[in-house]
Order: structure tokens, then sequence, then C-alpha cells
């Protein structure tokens, strides 16, 4: 009896033990999910400029497209994966969820703040391009880009985050386009989003935005008729984007005249491009193989350009392990991973962008990679 009383006790103490070094081993992974926390360094800079002004309007544009390729080129890249017992802890911690949540008042605020300025005309002509460009420099990546990750979500609250989020882009068509379409058309000639190779940027942005668009008002087509729904309906969501986005561009009027809302249609377009522009290194040359039936290959890793960089993985939510998302759509970001078989840009996504400005240095280090 003694002898089973000291078992006990050596497997309560064990347990105890095991349990300790679990929880000491959960809240090590929480601090490093303190980094995320770099997301927030562009809107905070943003702030930063409309408060201050001068040239500290344009430190969240100089953040993103010179602070970070510069970093990125000597900062290391990580091909680490999560173990399960990191994945179930990840999944399980809001705070991933409320940093997404954060961004819709810091958009919106960012907004009201810069066009309160803009009313009590507070800006020189040099403040005033380097507020729109750091604006929309957020706007981009915090506004689409965030609103792509909640955009996959299930939770009807998320989607209409996402679609929030998408507004003061006038891109709310993405909801539906990037969801329906590009998701299951990307690498083929069938999605607007996949840069052709040898397709110049430019010429893809209008491509692009121009087909996407359309692209999102046939597949709502598509889904109100597998529903038994008719197009001119309530059902139909591009009519209600279309609403949305034309009551939002009448407060604007209202509210800062009408060069108030040129400003700010210039500032959602310079935020679109940057979409596009992402769009357009993730993919640019893939195609996936057709299979005797018709279809096309399954989406795998090798279909789209990954980063590992780990300044830009997280300033974008994990948007550069996009080989993973594309693999598994619904995986949240925080978990997602790398494959060895997913093709690697030579730079991170900030660097990828700016070098694709410039086609024929883009075809010199991309076709070799593609081939």
């Amino acid at each position: 009896m003694l002898l089973f009383d000291f078992a006990q006790a050596d497997n309560l103490t064990l347990l105890f033990c095991c349990d300790a070094d679990r929880n000491q081993r959960m809240n090590k992974f929480n601090m490093k999910d303190l980094k995320y926390l770099a997301a927030y360094i562009a809107p905070v800079l943003v702030f930063v400029g409309l408060y201050v002004g001068g040239i500290a309007t344009f430190s969240a544009l100089i953040f993103a497209f010179v602070i970070i390729p510069m970093l990125e080129f000597v900062l290391p890249q990580s091909k680490e994966n999560l173990t399960k017992e990191e994945v179930s802890s990840k999944l399980s911690n809001k705070l991933f969820d409320i940093l997404l949540y954060l961004n819709l008042p810091m958009v919106y605020g960012a907004i009201i703040y810069f066009l309160y300025g803009f009313v009590n005309n507070e800006y020189t002509t040099f403040e005033l391009v380097g507020n729109m460009l750091s604006l929309g420099t957020l706007m981009g990546a915090s506004g689409i880009n965030v609103a792509h990750e909640l955009g996959h979500r299930f939770n009807k609250s998320e989607q209409l985050m996402a679609q929030a989020l998408l507004l003061p882009s006038l891109y709310m068509h993405f909801y539906i386009e990037h969801n329906m379409g590009h998701h299951k058309h990307v690498a083929t000639p069938e999605d607007p989003s996949t840069a052709r190779f040898n397709e110049s940027i430019y010429v893809f942005w209008v491509r692009s935005t121009y087909q996407s668009y359309v692209n999102a008002w046939k597949l709502e087509a598509f889904k109100l008729k597998r529903d038994g729904n008719e197009f001119w309906s309530i059902h139909n969501r591009m009519i209600h984007f279309t609403l949305v986005q034309t009551i939002y561009l009448l407060v604007i009027v209202v509210f800062a005249s009408w060069q108030g809302l040129l400003v700010m249609l210039a500032v959602g377009v310079f935020s679109f491009l940057l979409l596009e522009t992402i769009n357009y290194i993730e993919h640019y040359g893939l195609v996936r193989a057709k299979k005797k039936n018709g279809d096309y290959e399954r989406v795998r890793p090798k279909h789209s350009w990954n980063s590992n960089h780990e300044l830009g993985r997280l300033v974008l939510y994990e948007l550069t392990r996009h080989s993973d998302h594309h693999f598994i759509a619904s995986k949240k970001y925080q978990i997602l991973d790398h494959h060895d078989d997913a093709l690697q840009l030579p730079y991170g996504y900030p660097a990828s962008m700016l070098m694709s400005l410039v086609p024929p240095l883009w075809f010199k280090v991309m076709n070799k990679r593609v081939k």
C-alpha cells in the first residue's frame, strides 16, 4: 500500500512537472506572437505624418518601400514550420484575430483624420502628396491585405469586416472575385489575377482591374441563378457593394467637397494598384497543367511565388507565404507553412514590387526562374 502511494505521488509529480513545462512553453510562444505588432508600424507612421507634417508625411511609404527592402537584404529568412502543439496553441489564441480586427478602426481613423486636415487646409502640396501616398499604403496593407485574410473566414462578422476594409479602396468586388474566382482559376488563362509570362505590370494593371470587376458580376450572377434568385434582387451582393461605395463617396463630397472626393479617389486607386502589384508578383508566369479530361491539375505550392523573408511576413500577416495559402485557402495566417517545392522570390515582397515596376529588369530576373 505504501509503495502504491509513492508511485501515485511520483505520477502526480511527473504530471505536474509536465503541465508546468507545457505552460512555460505556451507562455514563451505567446510572447513570440507579439512579433506581429510589427504590422502596426506603418499605421502608426501614418498618424505621425498626419500630426507632425513635413517629410514625416512620407514616413509610411518610406518604411514600406525603402526601409523594409534594405533590411530584408540582411535579415534572415526562415523555412521553419510550426509543430502540431504550436499550431493548436496559435489557433486557440484570440490575439491573432484581435490584431486583425484593430485594423478596422485604424484605417477609418486615419481616413477621418486625413480628411479633417484636408478640409481645414492644414497641408502644403508636399504634405498632401505625402499623406495621400502613406494613407494609400495603409489602405493597401492594413485594409485590402487584412480584408483578404478575413474574407476567407466563415464567421459572418469577420466577412463584414473584410468588406468594410475593402470599401475605402472601392474594391469590394474583390471579396467575390478573389474567393470564387481567383482561388479556383489561379495559374490558368481564366484567372485575371495571374500575370502572363512576359506581360508587363502596366498591361497587367489594366487587364486585371477590368477583368476582375467584370468577373465579379459574372460570378455573382452564377451564384444567384444557382440559388434560385433573380439577378436584379436584394440578394445580389454586387448591387449592395455598388450602393455602399456610392454612399461612401457621397459622404466624402458632403463633408470634404468635390476636391476631397478627387483626393480620396486617387488614394483608393493607389491602394488597389498596390494589391494588383502584389497579385502580379505572386503568380507571374505560372501555369497549371491541363489533364486529359480538360480539367486543370490541383493547385499546388509550386503555383505561387513564395517569400520567407521574416520582416515582410510580419508586416503583411504572412501573406508572403502565399504558396501554402493557395494550397489550403482556409488556413489562418499564423499557421501557414513553408513548402520545399514552393517557388521562391529572389527578394522580399516590397523589393519585388519595386522591381516589377521596371519590366526589363523584372523579366531579366524572373523569366529564367519561371522556365
